[in-house]
């Protein structure tokens, strides 16, 4: 996988608010952590399995023991973090720095996962997914280096991964089969017929492509490009399209010898499993059979400019701009110091959130604001992931003639930054947002490590210096403290004095697509007519080998692996109280170690609000928290949500039953969370949104539809096979009609619609009409996860809250005549009180609903596909819902991923089942639009004829329980029960039918549900033109 940039400081500081959940059975308190006391009683000196300890630090802000050492025999570097947390993580990184755009550091992180000395299958990568519980399993190439990272929580799963990263990684095989499937190849368009025309084939090939579509990458790929163009980050790390066909399978082994070496390699393990197992099985299965070496892998400084310079670039148009006129993004960048310099970035990563993070911020108060844009240009910001860190900032959405305008408007907000400064409050809430963060769990936060230390451990700075926050802060109060002017110096300094600037512009051109086309039909035609008679058959007959290759039986059993009798019998019990407050109204206690921070949620029935206006749900979910409440304007509500919580927000939910596939709940969903010294302010923030919103302010409105307009339709390129599946499903369920209204196409048109309104006051009124339906305690149900000791105080400030909410007065109206009423499960982890206190979802059923079939094609100015085929099957309780999951994954592993990926040369496919019984099909970045179709008819032609062995049943198993048995964070915990309602003893049912799974009701399954005419099928495409589509009149084209 490529990242076009990497993790910038202040995105890592984000991310490290994302915390694993400690084990069910841990004591709640701070001390006690094993793993850490473990790892303290190492002693600098000391030598393990040929390693040396260097440096023992304990980090109490992120409650783990940090670890450093070194290989004795090749200089290899090694991070070990201790912390009490099941989820143990490990990469390896390699410092990679290509000098051209063939995308050699992309291709090989690909082609190493194809096959190795020990384990020679192929894909053992792919494979390793079906025979493990990992939590998580991938690779990522970045501008410098690349990434190889997997998470699990099963100590002899740990040691399987291991052996095959390692094993992947130093000793791969490289074959050059696999690199011309991987990379590029000249192919004919039909393998078996040499008279069809030869094309470009090769997954990286077509991920790329795929990329490129996506306008903010083009500009933030050309940026880092221009800005930093002394060295590797001058290229395209991840390959451009038109040049990776120069690449050789010669280039590519001499890449991997030159910088998949131990000397040039970064190690790092995360969790509570011991240490001394990872030394001595990296050092025996990997590192023992190597030497010292010198790499010649550092990247040297960028030498700064004498003056600022200026590029323009082109791009696409955007097929959802809401003013077509007004396509352009401008930036200006700034280079920065070394990201080595610990202090240096930290200091500069909370100045850039002060310049540019929400309202109240310069940069937003005079670019967005300024109605010349639709939203910030990519990447603006402080940007952390090159040797020197760098600046951006602009606007997209722009007409060309206001690029100047622009520029005059970032240099003035700069100026008034270097003689102002900033006011103390903003200071301190930007403050308070990193202590929430730095408190706040998940379940990836040692993947979260890694991906933060990574770039700056690149450039040999420290790792273990980078990870004390805690102390940073404290010399950032310093500085403050002793030098009031400490942060308008630091504007002055990086960017009022700084030559080394770039205006970077891009403007949409109409032929851009064709012209691309054109260059890779012209790059094309010269590879072809450079190729001899016994080139061409050469090509037919290694195209031949391939495809025979692909269609080969795959025979894994080199390969470790899990078996199902691995996988725990019983989930652990999560206890649930439900009580009543304020009357009638049920709030759900889940008592839960979080650090001292309280999760809040309120879940707003949607059924007595008029059909017409569930359109406007999501945007009134957007603005809600931004328009202002009460007294406070927006500017000081967005003061006070950052001063005393960690975030408001409110999203739009349709949630299917669990045993009818025609009744859903529909509802919009608050959730905050907060230090538990804030409490009372959060909870009287969410009285004064309910009882008071604002939804008059014109010009703030319209600022807040451009920004979400633009945010939806940059999202497409990412996101297209998930339109897709939403558009496919539409017709299947009356859910699903309601989902594409909430989240799918004709949302992201709504938007585009809104945006280019001269007059929204009606909108404004629909939005307060909306308000009126929804932000009352009728029909409202409320959660809190807390530790025990916040529990009562949370009951108080529930009751209170609840105690300010209006009622409609009498019994809500439901627009909807099929509305039933339907408790939530209880069992012994969910409890009600004494007075019998449950949550009751009230749920519409459409007893008289007719699916029926719609094949839709979004015609998009896009290289590749999107598809989505989606199937009616049955609901969560059904025992076939248990089947169909796992033949889902089974159909992913042993058949789609061979036609989709292998032949086809699509970045990804496969299928899946939702919690609401639709089973879907889809691809991604696909080269193939109908034959993807064909593809998915004949994965259910393989199921239903049986051919695969009890091996890929237990498998597909191991993979479908390692996303059942995934890490849940404190927060998260009791979130099932609470918005399902299911409980943990359905969820134990719902196990043991997974568990009981066999290869004749697999069979049985694809026979009943996925037959062609047993099921009503809908089918939905993003891609380009397509002619044969265009002339079929069963297809909508929209």
């Amino acid at each position: 996988m490529w990242r076009c940039g990497g993790l910038g400081t202040l995105g890592a500081l984000r991310s490290l608010r994302r915390r694993y959940r400690r084990t069910h059975h841990e004591v709640w308190r701070r001390s006690g952590h094993l793993a850490c006391e473990r790892a303290l009683q190492y002693k600098v000196g000391e030598k393990i399995h040929g390693f040396t300890i260097n440096q023992v630090t304990s980090v109490p802000e992120l409650f783990l023991t940090a670890v450093k050492l070194s290989h004795d025999d090749t200089g290899a570097r090694y991070l070990h973090l201790a912390r009490e947390d099941s989820n143990n993580l490990f990469s390896v990184q390699f410092r990679t720095t290509p000098m051209d755009n063939t995308g050699v550091p992309h291709i090989l992180e690909h082609t190493v996962l194809c096959g190795s000395q020990k384990y020679p299958c192929r894909d053992p990568f792919f494979k390793m997914l079906n025979r493990s519980l990992s939590t998580f399993m991938n690779a990522f190439t970045a501008s410098d280096y690349t990434l190889y990272p997997f998470s699990t929580q099963n100590p002899k799963d740990f040691q399987n991964l291991l052996s095959v990263y390692l094993d992947a990684t130093f000793f791969p095989c490289l074959r050059e089969l696999d690199f011309w499937y991987e990379g590029w190849r000249l192919e004919h368009e039909d393998p078996s017929d040499p008279q069809t025309p030869l094309i470009f084939k090769g997954v990286v090939f077509n991920e790329m492509k795929g990329a490129f579509t996506d306008n903010e990458r083009i500009f933030s790929q050309h940026l880092q490009n221009r800005l930093l163009p002394d060295h590797t980050y001058s290229v395209v790390s991840g390959g451009d399209p038109l040049c990776i066909p120069e690449l050789t399978w010669e280039q590519l082994r001499r890449f991997h010898a030159t910088h998949y070496h131990p000397s040039n390699a970064r190690f790092f393990t995360y969790g509570n499993f011991p240490l001394e197992q990872h030394l001595k099985q990296i050092h025996e299965e990997a590192l023992s059979k190597f030497r010292k070496i010198e790499p010649s892998t550092t990247v040297p400084a960028q030498r700064p400019w004498d003056s600022p310079r200026e590029f323009q670039i082109t791009c696409g148009p955007d097929a959802f701009a809401a003013d077509p006129s007004k396509q352009t993004t401008v930036s200006v960048s700034y280079l920065l110091p070394d990201i080595t310099d610990t202090f240096e970035a930290f200091t500069l990563s909370l100045l850039s959130s002060l310049l540019i993070s929400g309202p109240n911020s310069p940069f937003y108060k005079a670019l967005i604001e300024s109605g010349l844009g639709t939203d910030f240009s990519p990447d603006a910001g402080y940007n952390g992931y090159t040797r020197e860190a760098y600046f951006s900032v602009g606007l997209q959405g722009i007409a060309e003639k206001d690029i100047e305008t622009v520029r005059v408007l970032i240099d003035r907000t700069l100026d008034e930054a270097a003689q102002k400064g900033f006011e103390d409050d903003r200071i301190e809430a930007l403050l308070h947002k990193l202590e929430i963060q730095m408190k706040h769990q998940s379940t990836s936060f040692g993947l979260t490590l890694t991906s933060y230390v990574a770039s700056c451990w690149n450039h040999d700075g420290d790792p273990v210096e980078l990870l004390k926050l805690g102390d940073q802060l404290v010399k950032f109060r310093q500085c403050l403290k002793e030098n009031p002017d400490f942060l308008k110096e630091k504007v002055k300094q990086y960017f009022k004095n700084n030559q080394h600037k770039l205006t970077l512009s891009m403007r949409p051109d109409d032929k851009y697509h064709e012209k691309q086309v054109q260059m890779e039909a012209e790059k094309l035609r010269q590879k072809v007519q450079s190729l001899s008679l016994e080139d061409k058959q050469q090509i037919y007959r290694k195209g031949l080998e391939l495809r025979a290759l692909q269609s080969q039986p795959q025979d894994a059993s080199c390969l470790p692996a899990l078996k199902v009798s691995d996988i725990e019998p019983t989930m652990p019990v999560t206890e649930l109280d439900v009580v009543l407050a304020a009357g009638d109204t049920p709030v759900q206690y889940c008592e839960q170690p979080t650090n001292g921070v309280v999760y809040f949620r309120a879940f707003s029935s949607l059924n007595s609000l008029p059909r017409e206006l569930r359109r406007y749900v999501p945007l009134f979910c957007r603005v809600l928290t931004k328009m202002g409440c009460g007294v406070l304007d927006y500017r000081e509500q967005a003061q006070q949500i950052e001063l005393k919580t960690g975030g408001m927000t409110v999203s739009p939910h349709v949630l299917p039953d669990d045993s009818h596939l025609d009744t859903y709940e529909q509802g919009v969903l608050f959730s905050s969370l907060c230090l538990d010294r804030n409490l009372p302010d959060m909870m009287h923030l969410w009285a004064e949104i309910f009882n008071s919103p604002c939804f008059e302010e014109e010009e703030r409105f319209r600022v807040l539809v451009k920004m979400s307009a633009q945010e939806l339709a940059n999202g497409i390129p990412d996101a297209g096979h998930l339109y897709a599946s939403v558009r496919a499903s539409q017709t299947l369920t009356p859910a699903g009609d309601l989902l594409e209204t909430f989240s799918g196409m004709d949302q992201v048109r709504l938007m585009k619609n809104i945006a280019e309104m001269e007059d929204v006051t009606p909108v404004l009124r629909t939005l307060s009409l909306i308000g009126t339906h929804l932000l009352t305690c009728d029909d409202m149900r409320c959660s809190m996860n807390m530790t025990p000791q916040q529990r009562p105080r949370a009951e108080q400030e529930v009751e209170r809250f609840l105690g300010t909410l209006g009622r409609g007065g009498r019994e809500p109206k439901p627009v909807h005549p099929h509305v039933v009423e339907k408790p939530a499960h209880s069992g012994p982890g969910g409890n009600a009180d004494a007075c019998g206190s449950q949550i009751v979802r009230k749920l519409i059923t459409e007893p008289t609903f007719q699916p029926c079939q719609m094949k839709t094609h979004f015609p998009l100015p896009f290289q590749v596909n999107y598809v989505g085929e989606c199937i009616r099957t049955v609901p969560y309780t059904d025992p076939g819902h248990a089947s169909l999951k796992i033949l889902a994954r089974l159909m992913t592993a042993k058949f789609l991923h061979m036609e989709i990926r292998e032949k086809g040369g699509a970045y990804g496919g496969g299928a899946k089942l939702s919690h609401s019984g639709v089973f879907t099909f889809y691809s991604y970045r696909d080269p193939n639009s109908m034959e993807t179709l064909q593809a998915f008819g004949k994965a259910v032609d393989w199921a239903k004829s049986g051919a695969f062995t009890q091996q890929d049943v237990e498998e597909a198993k191991l993979s479908v329980f390692s996303a059942v048995d995934a890490p849940v964070a404190p927060s998260d915990k009791g979130l099932d029960h609470f918005l399902y309602g299911l409980s943990d003893e359905m969820k134990q049912a719902h196990r043991e039918q997974l568990f009981m799974v066999s290869h004749d009701s697999l069979v049985a399954a694809s026979h009943t549900y996925l037959g062609t005419g047993r099921s009503p099928h809908g089918v939905a495409i993003l891609g380009p033109e397509n002619a044969e589509i265009a002339q079929d009149p069963s297809w909508t084209i929209r």
